[in-house]
């Protein structure tokens, strides 16, 4: 195990085994079987400032063998087996591709017929659930999801990347012209060092409001690294955000729409990691990462254009009635410390408005580099929280 008590993937033939066995003991007793696992869900997510992202408590999940439960154990133990074989001999897969991996193995097998996956979604619980049983992150199976997002520019950035053969790959960020560079879903592998000075990294919501900035010049003109989240983001840009803080101990921003969702499932995500990967926060998450804006008093001091929530909207009006329980029930919202964040949410629901990131580049149209100077200006300001 490493140092948070995670299991290492050196660790897994060894836990597994015992696991099997224990259930196969069982089973000759006529005894029902029982598997526990971490219940990573937000009423066992316990959050701490001087930690900074959200953990898991004591709650388990006790599944025992019954008619209800037969398939979700059988599958289990299925998946476990390829994700075994694929420890053993190296191999790596994405979730896509095991749940059709899986998909040919019961195909040609009409014995397992009964614990075929309908859909991808099926595939993808059965392996959080291994995950959550062992306590490992899902790469330590060699199980890795679609790189997406994390699109990053930088004149000063040099990334050194350590290969599966023992060599190395040395990218300097500036010598890519307009290509990002795009980080892999085990930034662990990577050693981050700064040609110059870097100011700060700014993390953008959309990429293609990034990929904009870069192309007006924005890292030409400032000693910073820009990262286009491209959304909710993906374990690779959490874990990228993550080595960023750490190697290189520079100020992370956030810049991003002024709504219910990007608060909760996009800034929060990068900031304090989730409830549903409790066990792999400590990882993918960047406590120091604050919120630049779009803020609510950002609509008045630049003349932003923001615009109502409606009723009609359902995307918008469920996030709202989200904000409204994290506020009551979401540990990082209700710590003391992340006042500021949970007054923008109460700013939310009480007004019932948004503004989106775009707004920056109708202030003065004329005027491409105004995002840019508005941007540059909070910063210099503290005008964020």
């Amino acid at each position: 195990m490493n140092m948070r008590g995670k299991v290492l993937q050196h660790d897994i033939p060894e836990l597994t085994a015992e696991l099997c066995e224990r259930l196969l003991r069982d089973l000759e007793k006529a005894r029902r079987p029982v598997i526990e696992a971490t219940k990573c869900s937000l009423d066992n997510a316990i959050y701490d400032h001087k930690v900074g992202f959200l953990t898991p408590g004591k709650k388990k999940i006790r599944t025992e063998l019954n008619v209800a439960s037969v398939k979700k154990m059988s599958r289990a133990i299925f998946m476990l087996e390829i994700l075994l074989r694929n420890i053993e001999t190296g191999a790596v897969n994405t979730k896509r591709e095991l749940y059709y991996i899986s998909k040919g193995e019961v195909k040609h097998n009409k014995h397992l017929k009964p614990i075929d996956f309908v859909e991808q979604e099926e595939s993808d619980a059965i392996i959080d659930f291994i995950c959550e049983i062992l306590e490992c992150y899902r790469e330590e199976l060699n199980c890795y999801a679609n790189d997406r997002g994390g699109q990053t520019y930088s004149q000063q950035l040099v990334v050194t990347e350590s290969l599966s053969d023992g060599g190395r790959a040395v990218i300097d960020l500036s010598a890519l012209g307009t290509s990002p560079f795009q980080p892999k879903n085990r930034p662990q592998n990577l050693a981050l060092s700064a040609k110059k000075k870097i100011d700060y990294c700014l993390i953008v919501e959309s990429e293609g409001t990034a990929n904009t900035l870069v192309a007006n010049g924005f890292t030409k003109r400032h000693n910073c690294i820009l990262v286009g989240a491209q959304g909710v983001p993906s374990n690779a840009v959490r874990g990228w955000l993550k080595r960023i803080q750490d190697q290189l101990q520079v100020p992370l921003y956030f810049f991003g729409d002024l709504d219910a969702y990007t608060m909760q499932n996009i800034y929060r995500t990068l900031k304090a990691g989730s409830a549903a990967s409790l066990i792999r926060n400590s990882n993918y998450s960047a406590p120091e990462v604050r919120f630049l804006g779009v803020l609510p008093e950002d609509i008045a001091r630049y003349d932003l254009n923001d615009y109502p929530v409606r009723e009609s909207d359902a995307q918008e009006y469920r996030a709202l009635k989200k904000a409204k329980d994290a506020l009551e029930n979401d540990p990082f919202f209700r710590d003391k410390r992340n006042k500021g964040l949970s007054d923008i949410l109460k700013w939310l629901l009480e007004h019932k408005r948004r503004c989106e990131q775009q707004a920056l580049f109708t202030v003065n149209p004329r005027d491409p580099t105004m995002p840019e100077k508005i941007i540059v200006e909070k910063i210099k300001a503290g005008n964020y929280v």
